[in-house]
């Protein structure tokens, strides 16, 4: 079994929680009879999201595991093209991501995998508002003109978050696109060879006719002297 590590992670000490990790796209090739899994660390108390898609090769299936930190089996389907699955709360520690080929003895998968993670700020979001409501009761008046500011940070934050998301999604739909157009040349090709096979029994299957229809009418009888 073939091991790759994404990233590494490192925890630190303390009650202060690690950012996330970055987001990933990854695409590769997982051969016939091979199972690949990759390790990607994540803090803990956060939500991570695996997304995966087979984009070429015979079936565009595939069997996928996922394990937390601790050997536990949270996912595990057999003979899927995709999937998405969301983990919340993480674990802190290393995520097992599993892709296997071993059903297939002649047919390469090609796969392609996203992680999205997102921090867990409920509770910071929270102690925030309630200080917030506090000091803006006792605000001066040209005080209020901070709170506006804080709330034009809060939505360009949500907007680029957003728009963060509509470019993973942009990125799924690529992979789709790229599946059916290996589906659609696969086909292509399936078909131009089985039509010229059609077309060469058919130009047998023709001079045959003509050599036995040309042997019936042929002159058998022999000329005696």
């Amino acid at each position: 079994m073939a091991a790759r590590w994404l990233w590494l992670l490192a925890l630190w000490a303390g009650p202060a929680a690690a950012p996330p990790p970055p987001d990933a796209e990854v695409t590769f090739v997982l051969p016939a009879g091979r199972r690949e899994c990759f390790y990607q660390g994540a803090p803990g108390n956060a939500s991570l999201e695996a997304e995966y898609q087979v984009i070429g090769g015979a079936g565009l299936d595939v069997d996928f595991s996922l394990e937390s930190p601790s050997g536990r089996l949270l996912v595990s389907e057999y003979r899927r093209s995709d999937g998405a699955h969301t983990v919340e709360p993480t674990e802190a520690g290393d995520y097992k991501l599993c892709f296997d080929n071993s059903f297939s003895t002649i047919s390469e998968k090609l796969v392609f995998f996203e992680l999205i993670f997102d921090s867990a700020q409920e509770d910071e979001e929270e102690e925030e508002e309630e200080e917030g409501d506090g000091w803006v009761e006792a605000a001066e008046p040209e005080d209020t003109l901070d709170v506006k500011i804080e709330d034009i940070k809060e939505s360009i934050e949500t907007m680029k978050s957003r728009l963060e998301r509509s470019i993973q999604m942009q990125t799924l739909l690529r992979a789709f696109e790229a599946r059916d157009r290996n589906l659609q040349e696969s086909n292509l090709g399936r078909v131009n060879f089985w039509s010229a096979v059609n077309l060469g029994v058919l130009v047998v299957v023709a001079f045959l006719q003509v050599y036995m229809l040309k042997s019936l009418f042929e002159d058998k009888r022999t000329v005696r002297t």
